[in-house]
């Protein structure tokens, strides 16, 4: 099994109480610790522009500035976004951001895709809020339009939501073909279907039946068109709360209550308990055997968000020195 580490950005209250001036300096170290420990092949950050669980004006850094800092800033671990939302930039311009990214880094971009679902940052930013068969159409499209350019330097779509007539890009990424496609979401119709047309990664529900569930239906796209299932990596995303008795558990939900209770203080006690009922929550002897179940129904990659990780990073490095050995 291979593992990611999700860098805080704010998007989820994550750097709340720290001064912006010192912003990058918690997000670069958190990526350098990747980087120089050998746990996480890659490290990640979110696509959105209001916080969540509710939209409150707390710092949230934009995810592609990000990818070409940390393209800067690192040497080894790979980069990726989970999700980028397609509808939030023209996919000729993303594509090329996403190229520029990649030779930066030396060929170490992850193009984590996505229809997109955030009702009030679309409609804030002015993107209104198609509906959701639309917003699948122009993942479509526009992951069309990044294989063309990634792949020839030239694109031309003459699509229902976008129109390119000869896009070039230049230089092409380093990576072959361009930044390996996670598509993110589980729609079962249209989005695993987009997935196993084009993706060499799936992140979906991390539970162990939501997870077996998406597996299947990706099975079964990928049977119709012709594509070998395992071609394709299978991920999905986790919160850690980790402890090395069920005692410091307890005491870290406790410690996520009162954090958000400072800034969503209305939706602290859901978010906590919400964190509590996640599948990897436990001593390090019970997070080994569940992800050791969740492998033997196929997730290949786990990527991994610890809410403390910018005040302290106990945790992190507990899961590194005694979860990660044991699955990998």
């Amino acid at each position: 099994m291979r593992f990611g580490l999700f860098i805080p950005q704010g998007w989820r209250q994550d750097l709340t109480g720290i001064e912006p001036r010192d912003h990058w300096q918690v997000m670069n170290g958190l990526a350098k610790h990747a980087d120089d420990g050998d746990a996480f092949e890659s490290i990640w950050v979110y696509d959105h522009f209001h916080g969540t669980p509710e939209p409150n004006g707390e710092a949230v850094h934009e995810a592609w500035s990000l990818m070409n800092a940390f393209a800067a800033s690192t040497s080894r671990v790979r980069l990726g976004q989970m999700c980028t939302c397609m509808a939030y930039r023209n996919p000729a311009y993303l594509a090329k951001v996403a190229a520029t990214a990649d030779v930066i880094s030396g060929g170490r971009v992850e193009m984590g895709i996505g229809a997109g679902w955030y009702e009030h940052e679309w409609r804030a930013y002015g993107y209104g809020f198609p509906r959701a068969g639309e917003r699948i159409g122009m993942l479509d499209e526009g992951v069309q339009i990044f294989k063309q350019l990634w792949t020839n330097g030239t694109a031309t779509l003459d699509g229902r939501h976008y129109q390119v007539d000869g896009a070039q890009l230049a230089p092409l990424p380093l990576q072959v073909d361009g930044p390996p496609l996670w598509i993110a979401g589980g729609g079962e119709q249209k989005t695993l279907r987009i997935a196993a047309e084009h993706a060499q990664y799936t992140n979906f529900d991390g539970s162990p039946e939501g997870f077996a569930h998406k597996s299947d239906v990706l099975r079964g796209h990928c049977d119709e068109i012709g594509r070998p299932f395992d071609e394709i990596t299978r991920s999905a995303n986790y919160n850690v709360v980790i402890g090395e008795t069920e005692a410091d558990v307890d005491d870290r939900i406790a410690w996520a209550e009162e954090h958000l209770s400072n800034t969503v203080p209305s939706r602290a006690a859901e978010q906590a308990e919400s964190l509590r009922n996640g599948p990897l929550v436990g001593t390090p002897e019970q997070i080994v055997e569940k992800l050791g179940a969740l492998k033997d129904l196929g997730l290949g990659y786990a990527i991994t968000y610890f809410l403390e990780a910018a005040y302290d990073r106990s945790g992190i490095e507990l899961f590194e020195t005694q979860v990660v050995p044991a699955l990998r």
